[in-house]
């Protein structure tokens, strides 16, 4: 059994560079969102069937809602079932985020001939670290070769010539390519028969995970019975996505001023994560846990830390809505 973590595993770690009280008059904590706002910034942790494409599944989902904009975070192939997050509403731009959470599958690998079970293990452990892919034929990408990375290949049973295996690896790694290359080196072959998707980054196979059919019964009591208990169940604020990014947490002043489009500086920032290095990308958090913003990180935590004036973190995209909170010469009055 290897280590099998994703890079979402990695705990935050903040660093207090100032304290400061966020003003209870400004913003809302994620869960306090009214189901209105939750279909603008909401995201779905949603269990795709097998059948329908990803495209046709998000949909379904705009049609049950009854809104015009959702998306996915990362295609699964029509008979691929399991974990599709479904960001709503403006939350669609946020998805990029998830593409540095790491992504987990269980699969069932169909061998050509019977193997040593000890010749698996061994082969299947080759492909642990940098490996690298071409996208298979069919495939929505460019035939390129290109480096993905494999954290870890935990077998979990072997049955004559089929193996079920659990995966984690990098966003865009291919699990039938991965199988076909695994079959060339044991000198057998081997192809895959079933895959599921289990994890993306912190969405997994748990309480927060919902079918379509979920949804639907869930939307349609909020309609009839205006009872909202259920629907809040299943769409989850868009911080979801950002769960695993390092964060800088910022005071009220400096939060409009971000959502005007300034780069954030040192007086600005009440927590940082240590895992923070040059050129990160990072999440802007308000003081009630709110994403504004991501940022690339101009420096690594430690100088931010000690900065005591300059621009810390370069601006790349704002999510809040500008007004959310005052600009820094409206806060008292």
């Amino acid at each position: 059994m290897t280590n099998s973590k994703l890079p979402s595993d990695e705990p935050e770690q903040l660093l207090v560079k100032s304290n400061d009280v966020s003003n209870e008059k400004y913003g809302k904590s994620p869960e306090k969102r009214s189901i209105e706002e939750l279909l603008k910034f909401g995201v779905i942790n949603l269990d795709k069937p097998s059948g329908p494409s990803s495209h046709e599944v998000v949909s379904w989902v705009r049609k049950i809602l009854n809104i015009s904009l959702a998306g996915h975070g990362g295609t699964l192939d029509p008979n691929v079932t399991g974990i599709l997050p479904c960001a709503l509403g403006k939350a669609t731009r946020v998805l990029s985020a998830l593409l540095s959470a790491g992504k987990e599958y269980v699969c069932v690998m169909y061998l050509h001939s019977i193997e040593n079970p000890k010749k698996i293990e061994k082969v299947i452990n080759l492909f642990i670290g940098k490996i690298y892919q071409t996208p298979p034929l069919k495939s929505s990408v460019l035939r390129k070769l290109r480096i993905r990375e494999i954290y870890y290949n935990d077998i979990l049973e072997i049955k004559n010539q089929h193996v079920l295996f659990r995966v984690g690896c990098q966003a865009g790694t291919y699990i039938r390519k991965l199988c076909y290359d695994i079959g060339e080196v044991l000198c057998s072959g081997a192809n895959m028969l079933e895959l599921r998707r289990t994890r993306v980054g912190n969405f997994r196979e748990n309480n927060t995970l919902f079918t379509l059919q979920n949804l639907k019964d869930a939307w349609d009591i909020y309609q009839e019975e205006l009872d909202e208990s259920y629907l809040r169940k299943i769409i989850l604020p868009m911080e979801r996505m950002v769960s695993h990014l390092p964060k800088v947490y910022i005071r009220d002043t400096a939060v409009d001023a971000i959502c005007h489009g300034a780069d954030l500086a040192a007086s600005g920032i009440c927590f940082i994560d240590a895992r923070i290095k040059t050129g990160d990308l990072v999440a802007l958090m308000t003081l009630k846990k709110e994403l504004i913003g991501f940022g690339q990180s101009a420096f690594n935590a430690i100088k931010i830390y000690k900065a005591k004036n300059g621009i810390m973190i370069n601006l790349k995209k704002v999510f809040m809505d500008r007004g959310t909170y005052p600009r820094w010469t409206e806060k008292n009055n």
